[in-house]
């Protein structure tokens, strides 16, 4: 019997992490883990959106999870996104994951390429074969992947015993209940992680476990809050708090740098972590960019103050 209680909560979309070369930085990746696990997460997420993934090499994809594993030493549940845009490269990450005693492994269809159902279950199945004892996680994100999970493809997918989870990044909260019902018939453990951080708050209403999100390491604190109230049935109070994370992400996504961007320089500026920029063609911060992150800082310093 799968112990799916580790995949509850709040886990942080963990961060690229550059030297001043903009190389990977074993250390910075490192100290962004031990960060984390002191904020109190339940997990991470690595390798996916944030971790900058398809401006990487396979080389560079290990090297932060050998880092962020050895940094955990088992204090959080860790899902590796392995995800290329070929099958080959993502088997070889997902024999590296299950070698590196990941928790979950996660995977997004391939993209470019609009494939039908039947290949990209395929895809999904052929990376589950290269690491037989992981959980799969499938990853839904639609408005990045050009490509929409379909019940068809779940139900087919859930054939594959490793299949325990989706993480679901569409802005439609009604996706979380149906994915949710059509993974737990028949009584299997099935879970839904809300990847729309602006929605957190919904997608628990609606049965999720609990998060993964872009934003959540910049400010662990409050997401984590969030979640607690929510569990103890303080849906005003939690209503509230998320209407001022809300905030910040606005906040944080408004600069002419990408939103990463933005928020390893709040990093920076509120907890002394140094990591780096954003790989280019992601746009780094500039000079126009000092108020919405002197505005970013305040905010996230305010709510925490308000909602400690």
């Amino acid at each position: 019997m799968r112990d799916i209680s580790k995949y509850q909560g709040i886990l942080p979309a963990f961060y690229a992490c550059y030297d001043a070369a903009g190389d990977i930085s074993p250390a910075a990746v490192q100290a962004l883990t031990s960060h984390l696990i002191a904020k109190g997460v339940r997990g991470v997420y690595v390798g996916g959106s944030s971790g900058e993934c398809i401006y990487q090499t396979l080389e560079e994809r290990k090297l932060v999870l050998e880092n962020v594993m050895k940094a955990s030493n088992g204090a959080l549940t860790v899902i590796a996104h392995v995800a290329c845009n070929n099958t080959h490269d993502s088997q070889l990450l997902a024999r590296h994951a299950e070698q590196m005693g990941v928790d979950a492994i996660a995977a997004i269809p391939p993209i470019y390429f609009h494939l039908p159902d039947h290949a990209i279950a395929d895809y999904w199945n052929d990376i589950c074969s290269a690491a037989p004892n992981t959980d799969f996680v499938i990853y839904n994100v639609p408005q990045l992947a050009g490509v929409t999970l379909t019940m068809p493809l779940l139900r087919e997918m859930l054939k594959n015993p490793n299949v325990v989870a989706v993480k679901n990044s569409s802005m439609s909260v009604q996706d979380i209940q149906k994915f949710l019902y059509e993974g737990s018939r028949d009584g299997r453990e099935f879970i839904v992680f809300n990847g729309a951080d602006e929605q957190l708050i919904s997608g628990l209403v609606m049965g999720a476990a609990g998060g993964i999100g872009g934003t959540y390491g910049v400010m662990p604190e409050l997401y984590i809050k969030l979640f607690d109230l929510f569990r103890q049935g303080e849906l005003k109070k939690a209503r509230s708090l998320q209407f001022d994370v809300d905030e910040i992400v606005y906040e944080l996504c408004s600069g002419r740098g990408h939103m990463y961007a933005v928020i390893k320089e709040v990093l920076r500026r509120r907890e002394g972590l140094d990591l780096g920029g954003v790989r280019p063609p992601l746009p780094g911060v500039d000079a126009k960019d000092e108020e919405v992150i002197t505005r970013s800082v305040a905010l996230i310093d305010a709510a925490i103050k308000k909602w400690r």
